[in-house]
């Protein structure tokens, strides 16, 4: 729910939207619901994506018993047009998730429209910087750089500096203005 709640592309999540019914190893009829469903902005052209979540070493201690109901959820997922994906902590907890939670605070925070325009502006001469190298760029006194590290942090939140979120986010990040101002 981090990552999507972060990622501007994801319209919204429906958590456990639908159970099925599939024949598990013995035979038997068994009902089952999936972690989820993603719906992505209309615009993207993405099929939603089904999901469900496990461990990957639950994955393989209980390869027998969830396959039926995974092949089902698959069948089912096909027919609606979603895709399904089964995802595992190797997908999840990676630094995307660690920059998302960490970003996911300066997203609301109040910042001033001309510093935030005068950090693109001197972002946009630059080029492509490091957060170290914008705030000395920016200006001259350690405790004037502190307080617009803040504001850098508010505009990656926000999309308006793009960078690596798949890589950790330090002061040595490469950071460019998206688009033209």
């Amino acid at each position: 729910m981090e990552l999507a709640r972060f990622d501007s592309g994801i319209d919204s999540v429906i958590p456990q939207p639908l159970t099925i019914t599939y024949v598990d190893s013995f035979g038997v009829e068994r009902p089952y619901t999936p972690d989820g469903l993603v719906y992505y902005r209309e615009d993207l052209r993405i099929p939603p994506l089904l999901y469900e979540i496990k461990y990957r070493a639950d994955l393989k201690d209980q390869k027998r018993q969830l396959l039926p109901k995974l092949r089902k959820t698959r069948s089912v997922a096909r027919r609606r047009g979603w895709r399904f994906r089964v995802l595992t902590e190797l997908e999840i907890r990676t630094p995307y998730l660690a920059n998302a939670k960490f970003l996911w605070g300066y997203r609301a925070w109040e910042v001033e429209e001309p510093m935030a325009e005068y950090v693109l502006t001197i972002l946009d001469d630059l080029g492509i910087a490091d957060p170290s190298l914008l705030m000395a760029a920016l200006f001259s006194h350690k405790r004037d750089q502190a307080k617009v590290l803040p504001v850098i942090w508010y505009l990656i939140a926000n999309g308006r500096i793009v960078c690596d979120l798949d890589a950790p986010l330090t002061m040595k990040t490469l950071i460019r203005v998206k688009g033209d101002l």
